[in-house]
């Protein structure tokens, strides 16, 4: 079954570069295009998309709303950003607003197909240039607890890890707050991975920050 993409930029050029690459990739089907972000709400609604291929900075209603809109109404719809725009700032927002993936136009074309791919199975793709910015400037909102559908398969030696890898830190230094050798914490790191079903250490971080998993002392 093909994985339904719809296309929301408004640069003409782009929807149809888009179109082109994305129509050739066995297992993708572009459901539609939408040139602003009034019209893939309306889209998404009509069509049922898997994936939501999103621009950011558009005229109107722009790809930060429209991610939240549609996340809020269809939870089931995953929202990947393809944008030029590799500020914090826009990187913190679309996270907030639901995304589940940050890429850069300047991707390559395999790499756009492969997160379209992972993104419609569930995982979170994050454009290396902007992963560490993403950590950097994120904040999370009080909660009451961590979100158990994330944490209850893992033990708690690993949320203590996962909460450590939401805060940016390195194997050396999540060896050294938790008494454990570097090799002990790549062992946590690996399962932790496997677990969350996710490619690397970065989604994982992704994933604590936005479920609330990382101590903010």
């Amino acid at each position: 079954m093909s994985i339904r993409v719809l296309i929301c930029d408004d640069q003409d050029l782009v929807r149809d570069g888009l179109t082109t690459i994305l129509s050739n990739a066995p297992g993708i089907e572009v459901a539609g295009v939408a040139s602003g972000g009034d019209q893939a709400i309306v889209l998404t609604t009509e069509l049922e998309p898997d994936v939501v291929l999103m621009d950011l900075n558009m005229p109107g209603t722009n790809g930060i709303a429209a991610t939240r809109a549609i996340t809020d109404r269809h939870p089931e719809v995953r929202v990947l950003v393809l944008t030029t725009y590799d500020a914090p700032e826009w990187v913190d927002d679309a996270v907030r607003a639901g995304a589940a993936g940050y890429l850069m136009k300047d991707t390559t074309r395999q790499r756009l197909i492969d997160a379209i791919r992972g993104t419609a199975e569930g995982k979170t793709h994050l454009d290396p240039s902007v992963a560490g910015r993403l950590l950097d400037q994120v904040s999370v909102s009080p909660r009451v607890g961590p979100d158990s559908t994330v944490t209850e398969g893992l033990s708690e030696r690993e949320i203590e890890v996962l909460k450590a890898l939401g805060r940016g830190l390195t194997n050396s230094e999540i060896a050294s707050r938790l008494f454990l050798s570097e090799g002990t914490i790549r062992n946590y790191v690996s399962s932790i991975i496997t677990k969350l079903d996710v490619s690397d250490r970065t989604q994982a971080a992704v994933i604590a920050v936005r479920h609330g998993i990382v101590d903010t002392d």
